[in-house]
């Protein structure tokens, strides 16, 4: 493959793998959202956008009276529009091939025409953000190099030459100034739109990192976090604080009759049913497996043993339709209320030993702990 083949294929390449999402038959179900992401809608936007600028252009041309520099734009209203169809069809490698030959040939026609002052090559500069973010060195040099080369080649070649179809200087100006604008919005957009992403990608991170995927509570780690927290809140205010350590019976019967995604339908219905019994302040976790623990700030052990009844009787009045049967399930309990020098560990500890009474007792009970 020769340089100028590399180049242009790594073109076609970059921005988030187009080939890649358009699919090459292999795994083309799981590349197909990719298609359909955020970063493509973006691309669907600013072809729009880029659509509606020639428009501009092609208004403003016309009224300054040259036709020769108008007329073009039609062209590029028309690549701009195959590109968005494009788009649609998931055919990204051809779209950003129009995107590509329409923003390097018009900010050459541009810029030779009416000169470097024109601004018509600020829009070779918005591929920069696109290739950077496309992937690693070996995607981007190319790119980055060819329109490096492109644009100083431009500028070369203006200078030398200078304008080959010069406007007055009012009209130059005005058009230096709508193309700066339109560069800045653009710009603008692009930074605003990758740095929304980092914040999504980093909530999404911090989420997969406190919650628990199946039942969407917190994870265990998460609830211990926020437990130090809950510990230091109730001690400053002089407050209780009690647990309840619960476990769904015979879990893995369910499993066993019904089938896990069965049983993974049974605790993701009890966290949703977990959540909605509990007050305000309390938290609620997936424990592990299908144990969960609840923190009760401001509440002492009789309160705590309320709570814990009417989770436990929520639970026995509640099923679950699954495929054609119901599912029937109960739960045991375990309750403690943490002592003035205790840390949460121990006070879990002695929940658990609670809960342990219930299992011994004929479970669907809940016990306190000493």
């Amino acid at each position: 493959m020769s340089a100028s083949q590399e180049t242009t294929q790594s073109i076609l390449d970059v921005t988030h793998g187009a080939r890649r999402a358009e699919g090459d038959g292999v795994g083309r179900g799981d590349l197909r959202p990719r298609a359909h992401g955020a970063f493509w809608i973006m691309v669907r936007r600013v072809v729009v956008l880029a659509a509606c600028v020639d428009f501009a252009f092609l208004v403003f041309f016309l009224a300054i009276q040259e036709t020769r520099q108008a007329w073009p734009n039609l062209i590029s209203i028309a690549l701009y529009a195959g590109a968005y169809v494009l788009l649609t069809k998931r055919k990204n490698v051809l779209a950003l091939s129009l995107i590509w030959a329409e923003v390097i040939g018009h900010a050459a026609l541009g810029t030779l025409f009416l000169g470097w002052n024109s601004g018509f090559h600020y829009y070779l500069l918005m591929f920069i953000p696109a290739i950077v973010v496309s992937g690693g060195w070996r995607v981007t040099i190319f790119p980055l190099l060819f329109l490096f080369a492109f644009y100083t080649g431009l500028h070369a070649v203006s200078d030398a030459m200078g304008a080959l179809a010069p406007i007055g200087r009012a009209e130059l100006w005005t058009l230096n100034a709508f193309n700066v604008a339109i560069f800045f919005a653009m710009a603008s957009y692009t930074a605003r739109f990758y740095s929304e992403n980092v914040r999504k990608s980093e909530r999404k991170l911090r989420r997969s990192a406190t919650t628990d995927a199946l039942t969407g509570l917190a994870n265990r780690g998460h609830c211990l976090d926020l437990a130090k927290q809950c510990i230091a809140q109730v001690r400053r205010r002089g407050e209780s604080l009690s647990l309840i350590l619960a476990d769904i019976d015979h879990f893995k019967q369910i499993n066993d009759r019904f089938g896990h995604e069965a049983g993974d339908q049974v605790l993701r219905q009890a966290g949703d049913m977990f959540g909605g019994l509990c007050g305000d302040r309390d938290i609620v976790a997936r424990w592990g497996g299908e144990e969960f623990l609840f923190l009760l700030p401001g509440r002492d052990a009789h309160a705590a043993r309320q709570q814990a009844e009417r989770i436990r009787a929520a639970c026995e009045a509640a099923g679950v339709e699954w495929l054609e049967a119901g599912i029937r399930f109960t739960l045991s309990a375990g309750v403690s209320t943490l002592a003035p020098a205790e840390d949460i560990n121990a006070a879990i500890g002695r929940a658990d030993k609670a809960l342990y009474r219930s299992k011994y007792a004929g479970r669907n009970l809940v016990s306190v702990a000493d």
